[in-house]
């Protein structure tokens, strides 16, 4: 698993409770890095948007939020200003900006609603989120929202759900510390209703720990529970305490209602023992060489914004690249194509300079219909055979340079691959059904071209900054293109039944988009499911110099990613038939 190293981080809250103990520990732990928060509303639009551009923000830790549940008896509406508002002008801004590499959004396990004392298996992170009061309704919603910017707009969120945490400078409302302090006053420990509805309890060392571990390793479109096995109802919690004070649980303990039982909480505005100096940016909280806290005097110093996402593409005069051009014009997204030379690193590295793209696709390879590097009739597969270093060094040594480069300079790459790298076996007999998946090991060996994708695609598992789409037989519904396999196979005499897997362009092609604003990485068999009808092997033979390959490929990856995802016969028909037949 990667290690992602921040520069900047944002630490929203980070005079709470929580976020105060991982702050601690990342100054102690990195020194070279910049941790930045403020005192402020992070409901500020300006605020918020100067902040990330002045300070350069790659990482955000957003623990800010209205968490205090008793308050729900007063000002629930508290909950929804804070937590879903504020949360969503922090979105914005990241998706204005265009500079987050990490979007920690911290939640809590109240999402999954109450757990039965008798349950034996646990909320995992899968399970349906069921609210039960405001303030837990509200971190579902800023959930959904995160999660909503993470698809539509690419933002690399990855989200925490946690247990209950006690320890050191918790505010006096929260269960364990008040139980403690009514109990050292001789005082009964108030009980929401009957108290069996059971949460884990986590020191606020460990959980910092967690954080920090989150932070290098967490996965970006991950959403990770942060609790222990260990599991205790809110009246457990309270007789223990009452026994480590010898206080007899029976008359000690009262149930029911408690809305008024509890203080209001204190609310810390000001971290104590730190100096204020003035700066041109306005009032600056200095707590050490790498923590400081900057409050905007005047919300004029926004910088200009730039647009959430810009593609730099190689494979200018491919058939995939000119569509792909006119998905970028459709969706209006900022896009340019690669000048450099893919076997050039000099090239490569001055075009991202340049061009400081958000996502880099390639879909510049030798031999195979959808190429950039050839004209019609050249190069295809059987060109290959006989230019054997020329297909090496596009397939393979420009490939891998391409996606070294990306990941020097942290962008995700979007790499067109071939699906004609397996053929029928045993395993995988013609006609079955049972199609070759992503982890599966290529078993054609009957063109050079087939031989350089599957050394490529093996290479390439080692990167994690690479999505890597295999296509097969592409079709589109422009059918006056010579490379678009429906325009080939109408001007041959004879056409028989060996199943083929398909990708339908223009039903897949805007998935590819979608795939990169998601930040989406590994392997994926990019067509859609089921299989179509290709040549007699015997037929194949005698006008082609390479065998080709034969097989059906998985789809399932893709479309529980994508379930709108047609199979092949449909997806023609909307796609590629009705189309045609309207003009």
């Amino acid at each position: 698993m990667a290690t992602y190293t921040p520069k900047n981080i944002l630490i929203t809250g980070a005079a709470s409770f929580i976020a105060s103990h991982v702050a601690n520990r990342l100054i102690r732990n990195y020194l070279s890095y910049k941790i930045v928060f403020v005192k402020g509303d992070i409901s500020s639009a300006g605020l918020v948007n100067y902040l990330l551009v002045a300070e350069s923000i790659d990482t955000i830790m957003h623990f800010a939020a209205q968490t205090h549940v008793n308050n729900l008896f007063e000002n629930n509406f508290e909950f929804t200003k804070n937590n879903i508002y504020g949360t969503h002008v922090l979105l914005e801004a990241c998706k204005v900006t265009g500079q987050i590499r990490r979007f920690i959004h911290v939640s809590t396990d109240e999402v999954y609603g109450e757990t039965d004392e008798d349950v034996i298996v646990g909320n995992h992170e899968a399970s349906q989120l069921l609210p039960t009061n405001p303030y837990s309704a509200t971190k579902a919603g800023a959930e959904m929202l995160v999660m909503a910017y993470s698809r539509s707009y690419g933002l690399p969120g990855i989200t925490t759900r946690g247990n209950n945490v006690y320890g050191p400078n918790q505010f006096l409302e929260k269960l364990i510390l008040k139980f403690i302090l009514l109990a050292m006053r001789g005082k009964t420990l108030p009980i929401h209703r009957d108290g069996s509805n059971v949460r884990s309890y986590l020191h606020c060392e460990d959980v910092a720990e967690t954080f920090e571990v989150i932070l290098h390793k967490g996965e970006v479109g991950h959403v990770y529970n942060v609790g222990t096995k260990k599991e205790m109802g809110g009246i457990d919690v309270a007789k223990d305490i009452c026994k480590l004070f010898s206080m007899d649980p029976e008359t000690n303990i009262q149930l029911g209602c408690v809305a008024g039982a509890l203080l209001p909480h204190i609310r810390m505005l000001m971290i104590p023992g730190s100096r204020h100096f003035e700066s041109e940016k306005g009032k600056v909280l200095s707590v050490s060489n790498t923590l400081r806290m900057i409050v905007p005097t005047s919300k004029s110093f926004i910088s200009p914004l730039k647009p959430s996402f810009k593609f730099l593409i190689y494979g200018r005069t491919g058939w995939i690249g000119g569509i792909l051009d006119q998905l970028c014009k459709k969706q209006c997204i900022p896009f340019e194509y690669g000048r450099g030379r893919l076997k050039n690193r000099a090239s490569l590295m001055a075009d991202i300079q340049n061009i400081k793209p958000t996502h880099v696709f390639n879909i510049r390879v030798r031999g195979v219909t959808f190429n950039a590097a050839g004209v019609t009739s050249r190069p295809n597969i059987d060109w290959c055979e006989s230019h054997r270093t020329k297909t090496i060094r596009t397939n393979v040594v420009g490939t891998l340079t391409l996606v070294d480069v990306c990941r020097q300079h942290e962008l995700l790459m979007m790499n067109f691959a071939t699906g004609c790298i397996f053929e029928y076996n045993a395993a995988h007999p013609q006609g079955s059904g049972i199609g070759f998946k992503e982890e599966g090991k290529p078993n054609f060996i009957g063109s050079f071209y087939s031989k350089t994708k599957a050394m490529v695609e093996e290479l390439l598992r080692e990167y994690d900054n690479v999505c890597t789409l295999k296509v097969r037989m592409p079709i589109s519904s422009d059918l006056n293109s010579p490379r678009n396999f429906i325009t080939k196979i109408s001007c041959y005499n004879k056409v028989v039944n060996i199943p083929n897997g398909m990708t339908i362009l223009d039903e897949l092609l805007p998935m590819s988009i979608e795939m990169a604003k998601r930040n989406l990485r590994g392997i994926w068999n990019f067509t859609n499911p089921g299989v179509w009808i290709n040549f007699t092997l015997e037929e194949q033979a005698k006008v082609i110099v390479a065998p080709r390959s034969n097989n059906k490929m998985d789809a399932s990856k893709l479309k529980k990613e994508f379930p709108e995802l047609l199979p092949i016969k449909e997806s023609l028909i909307k796609y590629v038939f009705e189309p045609n037949k309207r003009t």
